[in-house]
């Protein structure tokens, strides 16, 4: 039996492969730049960039953080280098935008990336009017999901409550704290990297693999079926 989702007034989108699919790639264009950061910050190669940049987004939620814990970098020069991004692999998508208005309540986002990237990426996909705050990896002093101190702090900003609250996310892990406090939890199972690491079975409600189909398979009136 389905989760119940009429209790649910708040619903909370991750952004990067969630609200556009990764088959855009557009993560790839962030991935490239971030290898770039690590190789001029610490003078190595590619391949040792590379393997820096995906041990600490494992080890500490986002590569942003490890850099931050072993080499002090400012967060800011990151986040302004790594998001200067063209953004032109994405664009409206009708069929997502209806979707997302027929959901009653607030729409909000929760990202590890910044608050002016993500309204760019909104604009792009042509559905930036239909949400009522963000909440970035400034907001919650760059400590990024899963740590469960950026919830707390995201609950806090945007003015939530999780047992009325629903959670989309490609990333499996970024599921669990989100389940510990009482949210519906949605796992957008779409091909992301890592996206199954740190899987648990239990703190998923639904298991989607596409945000668009997703929606309109709710119960009506949230959804067209």
């Amino acid at each position: 039996m389905a989760p119940r989702i009429d209790h649910i007034d708040s619903w909370i989108f991750d952004l990067d492969n969630t609200l556009y699919p990764p088959s855009a790639k557009l993560f790839d264009l962030i991935d490239e730049r971030m290898g770039a950061f690590i190789m001029r910050l610490l003078d190595v190669d590619a391949v040792e960039a590379r393997r820096v940049q995906k041990q600490y987004f494992h080890d500490h939620g986002t590569t942003m953080a490890g850099l931050m814990r072993h080499h002090g970098i400012d967060p800011e020069d990151f986040l302004v280098d790594v998001h200067d991004i063209a953004l032109d692999r994405i664009a409206p998508d009708a069929r997502l935008r209806a979707g997302l208005e027929r959901l009653p309540g607030r729409k909000l986002i929760f990202t590890n990336a910044d608050a002016d990237y993500a309204a760019r990426v909104l604009e792009a996909r042509g559905i930036a009017d239909l949400f009522d705050g963000i909440c970035d990896i400034r907001i919650t002093q760059y400590t990024p999901k899963p740590d469960p101190a950026a919830y707390a702090t995201m609950i806090a900003h945007l003015g939530v409550d999780p047992a009325s609250s629903l959670f989309v996310e490609d990333m499996a892990r970024n599921l669990t704290p989100a389940k510990m406090l009482g949210m519906t939890t949605v796992w957008l199972d779409n091909g992301s990297e890592s996206g199954h690491r740190d899987h648990l079975p239990d703190h998923v409600d639904f298991h989607a693999t596409d945000i668009a189909d997703w929606l309109d398979n709710l119960p009506q009136p949230w959804g067209i079926s």
